[in-house]
């Protein structure tokens, strides 16, 4: 059974972020976030990663960027830490027909967001409760799937769920429109005990690990 991604609500005290491509191998995912060739470490754990020194923030300077990277379902993923660089490199991470989806989950307020990009362009984006409100080229592109999920009136603007509901709650409904649209799955596997090579995309971090 596929165990898709709307479990990633559930996740506490895990801040980073999720890349998701299809149409690209985990390795380029990596190099087009800022990695270099050649630049993986042996394959490592979550816990491991804070072993490389991270420093997510310096004033006046960049802070560092770690990716872990791996395949599942049809899509490459990179696994966030620090300062990373999903956020500004989405649309590059998507050129020449490539498909990017980027998960940022935050806790309620501000709240978690999607991005889609495809071949070069933010397709659309919206914040996870607040998907009354969407952005890029094609802002409605999930419009009739949050519909028939019941995440919004056929408006477009009208958010169905009540003020009793967990945010959480409200959070899956959302994810499994996103989940379902493009197939996206993700074992929790790879944010526990799952090994996979680790590359700097920002930053200087110490990348003594080893190598791959």
């Amino acid at each position: 059974m596929s165990d898709g991604i709307q479990w990633l609500v559930g996740l506490e005290g895990w801040m980073s972020s999720v890349v998701f491509a299809r149409g690209i191998s985990a390795q380029e995912l990596a190099l087009r976030m800022g990695g270099v060739l050649d630049g993986a470490t042996e394959p490592i754990t979550d816990a491991e990663v804070w072993d490389l020194g991270i420093e997510g923030y310096r004033p006046g300077a960049d802070g560092d960027g770690v990716v872990r990277v791996g395949e599942c379902g049809g899509w490459s993923f990179a696994l966030e830490y620090g300062d990373s660089t999903g956020s500004d490199r989405l649309d590059d991470i998507s050129r020449n027909g490539v498909e990017a989806v980027h998960y940022v989950p935050m806790q309620e307020h501000p709240p978690a967001t999607v991005l889609y990009a495809r071949d070069g362009v933010s397709r659309c984006g919206f914040g996870l409760g607040e998907e009354l409100w969407r952005w890029g080229r094609e802002p409605d592109l999930l419009l009739a799937d949050l519909v028939a999920a019941q995440v919004l009136d056929p408006d477009g603007v009208t958010l169905l769920a009540s003020e009793e509901e967990n945010f959480r709650d409200t959070y899956r409904r959302t994810l499994g429109v996103v989940e379902r649209r493009f197939g996206l799955s993700l074992s929790p596997a790879y944010l526990q005990e799952a090994r996979l090579p680790a590359y700097a995309v920002r930053g200087t971090p110490d990348m003594h690990i080893g190598r791959a």
